[in-house]
């Protein structure tokens, strides 16, 4: 597996404006092309900073989106929200785990996590 990272500079005033664009625009198009995983985005509302990773089934696939102009029609829907340089990296995903527990939405309910007794 292929990850994808973008890091922008979002003016922190309209990150929630960006992470709609991203949700709502951005993901659904990311669907449609071939070799696409999942995706995940991170922010720090304080600064703007905002890092986007996307995985891809190869490193091929994330090539080839760049080439079909898919990647970069997603970086102009941020061009008016941008406050720095947009940094693009890739890696290769020698290991991952995730386990998520109800929602992902700001303010969505998660399921408690249970402790583990501890062996003594």
């Amino acid at each position: 597996m292929f990850a994808r990272m973008t890091i922008l500079h979002v003016n922190p005033e309209r990150i929630d404006e960006g992470i709609k664009i991203y949700r709502n625009s951005v993901v659904p198009e990311a669907k449609k092309q071939n070799g696409f995983r999942g995706t995940c985005l991170l922010v720090d509302r304080a600064t703007g900073k905002s890092i986007a990773v996307t995985f891809w089934r190869t490193e091929k696939d994330a090539i080839a989106n760049e080439e079909n102009l898919y990647y970069q029609a997603q970086l102009v829907k941020f061009l008016k929200l941008m406050a720095g340089p947009m940094i693009r990296e890739g890696y290769e995903v020698s290991f991952h785990s995730l386990e998520m527990q109800g929602g992902t939405k700001p303010g969505a309910k998660r399921k408690p996590v249970r402790k583990r007794k501890e062996k003594r």
